[in-house]
């Protein structure tokens, strides 16, 4: 398989040019199950792992691979694993705050064209949610589309009413409408996915994304379980994987995420709320909060009813909670740096106190 066909295009290639090593390859994470990664070259599929030199500098896991991530590799001389010795850089990515009380970024996946965020039509339907999806993705750089799932359970004038929701909260992405019980909409949906390109579905669990998965395949290559009773998914997806289908498009499972805090997603934020940002270019102050500043072009906006009530709280919840965790994640840098600069002091000494002794 060409890396072209992998996804391999002219914005890597000016990335990587001259600076691949000899004896070393250009290969794509396709899996990522704790420390063990699966990579795709033109030679085929193979285990891997990170080689220790790469393992000890890594500042945190975001330097690590990813599924979807190009990576320099060593092949092996043996039956052995492959060799991972760096991280390529990232066109997209695809990350969240770790789930928790720990204040630092998860990588996700990276290198997506276009996300589809399946919402079910069922017990999963939750504009807000949307929202943080949406945010996720522009703030990785990537395109956006929704998947509305299970349309076999509503009447078409309850579809068309939660999609007017949609509509009515301010999210303009393009919808497509899916069931995979009786495929009603899988073809159009099967004919959209462009060979050589990478795409990613996001949802809860129970939306149905592995049962799409094997419907694009042909077959059940995956486990699938139904929904508990009291509507909430059921993990059946444990690992990230970038499948191939029969066209030569590309197809990341993700498993269900039942938290999506926002760290360092103030552009995605912006971008999902375009409207707001728009109106905020025309605030009295710079720094304007949209709170309660005179000249506040938001407050206007929403006083005269050209923003409703849901969008606007819905923003003000999400970049508080951005900003609270940035602040948390600037705090725990310097705090980093701080035990890093004692940690190399503190070895200087025992290596003098070493030579004197």
């Amino acid at each position: 398989m060409e890396l072209t066909s992998l996804g391999f295009d002219s914005w890597f290639e000016e990335r990587v040019a001259g600076l691949l090593p000899p004896g070393r390859c250009l290969a794509r994470v396709t899996a990522v199950d704790r420390d063990a990664f699966l990579i795709r070259d033109p030679d085929g599929e193979r285990y891997a792992e990170l080689s220790g030199k790469f393992r000890f500098t890594a500042r945190s896991a975001g330097d690590l691979p990813c599924v979807g991530d190009w990576v320099c590799a060593q092949r092996p001389e043996s039956d052995g694993p492959a060799i991972i010795h760096e991280v390529w850089p990232r066109k997209t990515l695809l990350r969240r705050k770790r789930p928790g009380k720990v204040v630092d970024f998860q990588m996700i996946a990276a290198n997506i064209d276009t996300a589809f965020i399946v919402q079910g039509c069922d017990f999963d339907f939750n504009v807000p949610r949307l929202e943080r999806y949406l945010v996720m993705a522009r703030d990785g750089r990537m395109g956006a589309h929704i998947i509305m799932s299970k349309t076999d359970l509503v009447s078409p004038e309850e579809l068309e009413r939660r999609i007017e929701d949609i509509r009515r909260s301010g999210i303009s992405a393009p919808i497509a409408r899916l069931s995979n019980a009786t495929g009603a909409g899988m073809e159009a949906f099967r004919a959209a996915l462009a060979p050589g390109k990478t795409y990613c579905l996001l949802g809860s669990s129970g939306v149905g994304k592995t049962t799409l998965i094997n419907r694009l395949l042909g077959k059940e290559a995956f486990e699938t379980r139904a929904v508990s009773g009291t509507g909430e998914g059921v993990h059946t997806t444990s690992r990230r994987q970038l499948l191939v289908l029969d066209n030569g498009a590309m197809l990341i499972d993700t498993p269900g995420m039942r938290e999506l805090g926002l760290l360092g997603a103030e552009d995605g934020i912006d971008a999902t709320f375009h409207d707001i940002a728009d109106y905020s270019t025309r605030c009295r102050f710079p720094d304007c909060t949209h709170t309660s500043e005179p000249g506040c072009a938001v407050l206007a906006a929403l006083q005269d009813g050209e923003l409703s009530e849901e969008r606007y709280q819905g923003y003000l919840k999400l970049k508080k909670e951005a900003e609270y965790h940035n602040l948390s994640y600037v705090e725990k840098r310097k705090k980093d740096k701080t035990f890093g600069r004692f940690f190399k002091s503190a070895m200087k000494q025992m290596k003098r106190s070493s030579v004197k002794w």
